[in-house]
């Protein structure tokens, strides 16, 4: 099962951690792992593309693990974009979570 953990403060997200594999199917044919890892990834690219910025991030070149936090000198229109861009993810990621609670669970603290 893959974990996606969201830290707050204030309301806004300052972080997110993904851990673990869905398993939904074969190694390289894994439909919710691909479908989250698009998300994610497309997400962090929106924010380095659109908005400037890049995220901290720490990841297993393994795969199975990506840390990722709003640094902390953010603030502004460019805070508020991203924080969009963050939100447009967790509905993205909730979708997918409605479909396939067995290989994915949000924690949204």
């Amino acid at each position: 099962m893959i974990t996606v953990n969201i830290t707050r403060e204030n309301h806004k997200i300052r972080a997110f951690e993904l851990s673990g594999h869905a398993e939904s199917g074969p190694h390289g044919h894994d439909l919710v792992c691909a479908a989250v890892s698009s998300v994610v990834f497309g997400m962090e690219n929106a924010i380095d593309t659109l908005c400037g910025v890049e995220l901290e991030a720490t990841m297993n070149e393994d795969g199975g693990y990506l840390h990722c936090s709003v640094p902390k000198q953010i603030s502004g229109k460019t805070y508020d974009d991203m924080q969009l861009l963050l939100e447009a993810m967790l509905v993205a990621l909730r979708a997918i979570e409605s479909e396939g609670k067995q290989y994915l669970k949000i924690i949204d603290k």
